[in-house]
């Protein structure tokens, strides 16, 4: 299919060049273009070259519009802790998903091992950290033209044709659909024009880097516009598997999106947009990186376990980027929809009504075992999801107040069909070698979990926020709203060995029944959850001067509750679930944040700070107690944790010749009480203490304490500290025969060490890196662009997740980042 889109897009290529006059571009280039440096929060500068990026961008006084209070306004204007970066930064720095968006906004974080287990959070909240659990709801919206996508999944895809993003830091339920306690990303896309107007580029680089993307947009009768966009990415693996000699992690992705824009009277605007999005990677695997002891017996941890079997991982240095995993990778991802917006100016307001119908596909194939023995055959759940949202919003602007007030209707369903299957080696790798059976391959060899699990998740909601502006300097905004959900789940695990036999569960089990129901423990659960919930905010607003604004605010907010959709622990007797921790709570959360907004120099220079704080009870944090099959992990509350930070972010453009930026953020995120927690894997492992006896140190076979009190640790992948960096610098020129600039750019981020397990150890904190990007180009005004990059230019070594092993054999397996890129791009717009 995209060796097809890839022809299409070589052919539109070519017309491009015949309309424009210039050469087509070869197909040999990759990745996007550069225009000014669109900093975070920054103003992007002036600019009266191609780098127009669509509604929302910066205007030629340098201003930055956004949609952040569902309204167009400056970006300095807006009480909101707030990152906006434009579709020209955007493809200058290879920032073409969520993931590397990162890299320009300090704190967003982004983790994702494959498109179903990606966490998006900011300021350290969200998701929790590990497998996903489909019961639980993301602190972080992310939007795109309005619509709100409920899964992850969708932050892994190409960005297609979008004109900016924008990054709301904190609380954001008073203004949008889905209530968010963390924040919201929202992307906006390149609207219809009635103008004609198009876009080619293409792109080629290392790794077998290929992109290409086409936009094309015009009239078809003096009240309907249509836009068509199209991108594919190519790219070989950066790890290579020596059992299937294959590239793994690498990309393959499709994007399509068409618009159709009804203007049949002045006053009234109706946007029809349906897009397809497919990955089919070869994906997504690890390596091995080190081993640590645990609590377990000596010839039950990963260096003797591996020596009974004659296994040596195929290199213990992870960026030799070697493995050996033994099962097929697969990562088949789709995701689309079909949206009706309808703007109508009502009166003195506008009426918005957005309705959407969103899918999610998603059919992989793993090894978690992390090794190249057969003792995880076969690991998948494949998932399907529908969702349906109906918004419903009125806003309203006068010189006195300001307000938007909204309804929201979502209903989700989610099915999965889950296979978990060992093989020939884990006998003697899940057994204790005392027992015989360990000796016998045929005891654990087919025994085959099939797992079978629903949701259906409802949520309605009524919101409102209010502006009064008392006097042109004193803004008082309050907001509201009222939320219900419920969710409703079912999950069944059936057992079966390698005959077909089905494996039941029994307080009495015979020998052979008790190694298999070690492995996989039959359950069937149908937990349900359902409650009201109203929050609130204010915020105060002072313009000391007309270009210095300082703000207040105060958000009580709640994230819903939620069910465990992977199962639940046992009681004692092995047998029954324990339907008591089946839900869990809502998050309770209190936000504080005061902020100042300056530009100065003629607005040459922009200068913003936030400080913050949050306090949320009851936070869900994800669970697992290291067994291969048991449990792939289940939610439970923890009693308090707290995000407290300051954000900085700095632009400057002293000419049209030159532009930087500068961010950075500072951010404590803690577990303030979490006294049951999962222990780290050097204290897992080993027979439980009871009470009266002395668990083994750290890293010493003996007791393992039931759990651990982490009251005091950092939050998972949440780094102390975080920057990015940049500057771009032109020069005008004739090249070629054409009049344009030539110019230099570079962008930089670094962040300091971070845990990458939920419950800290020794083994997984990752240690600190840096990244440096560089651009060389020349561009015209007229549109047409081409540069060389190099994106990690440095070539770092890094991890961008560490996991723990399966059954606390202090295996430790992680995913490096990417190495050092380089390539291509020419662009032409038309």
């Amino acid at each position: 299919m995209t060796s097809f889109v890839r022809s299409i897009l070589l052919a539109t290529t070519t017309l491009a060049s015949a309309a424009t006059g210039i050469a087509p571009a070869r197909a040999d280039i990759m990745e996007p273009t550069a225009t000014a440096a669109a900093a975070t929060v920054a103003a992007e500068a002036p600019k009266e070259s191609p780098s127009s990026v669509g509604t929302g961008a910066s205007d030629r006084s340098g201003e930055i519009f956004v949609t952040a209070r569902r309204r167009q306004e400056s970006s300095q204007d807006v009480p909101v802790a707030i990152s906006v970066v434009g579709g020209e930064h955007i493809d200058a720095t290879g920032s073409f998903n969520v993931g590397r968006l990162q890299q320009l906004t300090p704190t967003l974080q982004f983790y994702s091992s494959n498109p179903r287990n990606t966490a998006v959070n900011i300021r350290g909240l969200g998701v929790p950290f590990g497998l996903t659990n489909d019961g639980i709801e993301q602190g972080v919206g992310i939007y795109v033209d309005d619509v709100y996508n409920s899964r992850v999944a969708s932050a892994t895809f190409d960005f297609l044709d979008v004109a900016q993003v924008e990054v709301l830091r904190g609380p954001q339920g008073t203004l949008y659909g889905k209530n968010t306690t963390a924040g919201a990303i929202n992307i906006t896309t390149n609207q219809p024009a009635f103008d004609f107007e198009g876009r080619v580029e293409v792109s080629l680089g290392n790794y077998n880097f290929k992109q290409a993307k086409a936009a094309i947009s015009g009239p078809l009768s003096e009240t309907v516009a249509a836009r068509l966009a199209i991108s594919t990415t190519d790219r070989r693996g950066t790890i290579y598997n020596v059992t299937t000699s294959q590239w793994i992690q690498s990309q393959d992705n499709l994007g399509l999106r068409g618009q159709l824009l009804w203007t049949p009277t002045e006053t009234l605007d109706i946007t029809l947009a349906g897009d397809f999005s497919a990955q089919d990677a070869n994906c997504c695997g690890s390596v091995y990186v080190r081993t640590g002891a645990t609590q377990r017996a000596l010839n039950r941890q990963f260096e003797a376990l591996a020596a009974a079997q004659g296994y040596a991982p195929v290199s213990r240095d992870p960026f030799d980027r070697r493995t050996d995993l033994d099962t097929p990778l697969q990562a088949e991802n789709k995701i689309g929809g079909a949206s009706l917006r309808v703007k109508w100016e009502v009166g003195p307001g506008t009426l918005s009504s957005i309705t959407a119908w969103r899918f999610w596909d998603w059919d992989p194939s793993n090894d978690r075992d992390f090794t190249g023995l057969p003792i995880v055959s076969k690991s998948q759940n494949p998932s399907q999801q529908d969702q349906y949202t109906q918004e419903l919003r009125y806003n309203y602007s006068s010189d006195a107040i300001d307000f938007v007030v909204g309804a929201f209707g979502f209903y989700q369903r989610i099915d999965t069909q889950g296979t978990e299957e060992h093989g020939a080696a884990s006998s003697r790798w899940s057994i204790a070698p005392s027992n015989p059976l360990s000796n016998d391959p045929a005891t654990l060899n087919g025994l085959v979990a099939y797992n079978t699990q629903y949701l259906k998740n409802t949520s309605a909601a009524l919101y409102g926020q209010l502006s009064w502006h008392v006097t042109p300097e004193l803004t008082l905004q309050p907001g509201v709203r009222l939320n219900y959900d419920k969710k409703e789940g079912f999950y069944q695990r059936r057992v079966f060995d390698a005959a077909g036999n089905e494996v039941l569960a029994t307080r009495t089990p015979t020998a052979l029944q008790a190694a298999q129901l070690a492995i996989f423990t039959p359950q069937e659960i149908s937990p349900s959850f359902s409650d009201w919930n109203f929050s609130y905010d204010f915020t105060a607003s002072y313009k000391v001067a007309p270009d210095v604004l300082v703000y207040a605010t105060y958000a009580k907010s709640f994230k819903s509750g939620g069910i465990n959709q992977n199962g639940v622990p046992l009681a004692q007797d092995n047998v029954t679930p324990l339907y008591d921790v089946a839900t869990v709570k809502p998050e309770s959360v209190h936000h504080y944040e005061a902020g100042l907004k300056t530009q100065f120099w003629d607005r040459k220079a922009t200068f913003n700070l936030s400080i913050f704080r949050t306090d949320i009870k009851n936070y869900q944090a994800n669970v697992n107690n290291g067994q291969f099959g048991v449990l792939r992990g289940y939610l439970a509350n923890a009693g308090a944790v707290r995000s407290q930070g300051v954000e900085v972010d700095f632009s400057i453009r002293p000419s049209e010749r030159f532009n930087a930026y500068a961010n950075g953020a500072y951010t404590d995120a803690t577990y303030r009480k979490f006294v049951d927690a999962p222990c780290p894997p050097e204290l897992s492992g080993g027979t439980t203490a009871q009470a009266g006896q002395v668990p083994a140190a750290p890293g010493t076979p003996g007791l393992s304490p039931a759990n651990c009190d982490i009251s005091g640790e950092r939050l998972p992948g949440i780094s102390e500290w975080s920057f990015s960096f940049g500057a771009e610098a032109n020069r005008p020129v004739s090249l070629l025969g054409r009049e344009g600039e030539v110019y230099f750019g570079y962008d930089g981020s670094v962040r300091t060490n971070f845990s990458s397990n939920p419950s800290p150890s020794a083994y997984t904190w990752i240690d600190g890196y840096s990244l440096h990007n560089f651009r060389a180009g020349f561009r015209t005004e007229g549109g047409f662009d081409v540069y060389a990059w190099v994106r990690n230019a440095f070539d770092e070594d890094y991890f961008e997740q560490l996991f723990v092993g399966p059954g606390n054999t202090g295996l430790i397996a992680g995913l490096p980042g990417d190495p050092r890129t380089w390539g291509f791009t020419i662009k032409s717009n038309f």
